[in-house]
């Protein structure tokens, strides 16, 4: 397929990347988020399928079930747009390749952009926000929003033009060299190493609890500090992921968290 769009085709590409915002608009648990799909494939659908008998086919085509990262929904949507064009072009395509393909991109796009934009960007921005906060800062929640919402709307619509320009290749060819696998990598490594490194500075857990042998004062933070610097905000960290594993809802564990600090507060633990 040829890099350069013509007037229509940019014309579709910026209909997919503004409707893909309301993918989760009828968001349920039957089909996720198959409705918002096919609404935002509408345009292509219109330009496309030239018949209103086409147009209720391909409708039910992107009505089964999808679930993606939003914030790069809009390669897959690029992607099935090229494949209807394709399609209308050559009858002899069979169309239910389109789904298959859908379907086939909603795990590796998810492992990249859930890593990137949930495990990374999101915790930078909270990051650097939350610590401007805490200052007073009116930039705290300014730069929260930037720096995630920045680098999120530049790679949402460029994922537009790529899907649509690349077209069915991208999965035989990604596949082969094996550039899923290396990015999905990449990306979890990132996100697993920011979250990691960031317990120490976003996670405080002191120990206030003090007692006298003799003519010396143990305080206990020394004693944990001595041990491993930063230990306690670790195990809680662990403790509260441990919990959300086995099913323990997050509500519960932010409610534990506020009464063990509440509590040990009062009897001067913490």
């Amino acid at each position: 397929m040829s890099n350069v769009m013509k007037s229509d085709e940019k014309k579709l590409i910026n209909q997919l990347f503004w409707r893909s915002f309301a993918l989760e608009g009828s968001f349920n648990y039957e089909k996720m988020q198959a409705l918002g799909f096919a609404w935002a494939m509408f345009p292509a659908i219109k330009l496309y399928c030239k018949t209103p008998q086409e147009q209720v086919e391909a409708l039910k085509r992107h009505t089964a079930f999808f679930n993606i990262t939003p914030n790069i929904c809009t390669f897959s949507l690029g992607m099935a747009a090229s494949m209807e064009k394709e399609y209308a072009e050559k009858k002899d395509m069979d169309p239910s390749t389109i789904n298959a393909v859908k379907v086939s991109l909603m795990g590796p796009l998810s492992g990249i952009g859930d890593s990137f934009f949930w495990g990374t960007f999101r915790v930078i921005a909270a990051g650097v926000g939350i610590s401007l906060a805490q200052q007073g800062s009116i930039l705290g929640p300014i730069l929260f929003l930037l720096l995630f919402n920045v680098p999120h709307l530049i790679i949402r619509y460029y994922c537009t033009i790529w899907g649509y320009q690349l077209g069915s290749k991208f999965i035989q060819t990604s596949y082969e060299n094996g550039l899923i696998q290396h990015m999905t990598k990449l990306a979890t490594v990132i996100g697993l190493t920011t979250v990691g490194a960031m317990i120490a500075t976003m996670v405080t857990f002191n120990v206030g609890f003090t007692a006298q042998i003799g003519e010396t004062t143990l305080v206990l933070q020394e004693v944990f500090d001595q041990i491993m610097p930063k230990i306690l905000p670790l195990l809680l960290t662990l403790g509260a992921f441990g919990a959300i594993r086995k099913g323990v809802k997050v509500n519960t564990v932010i409610l534990a968290i506020f009464a063990f600090g509440l509590i040990g507060t009062l009897i001067g633990l913490l």
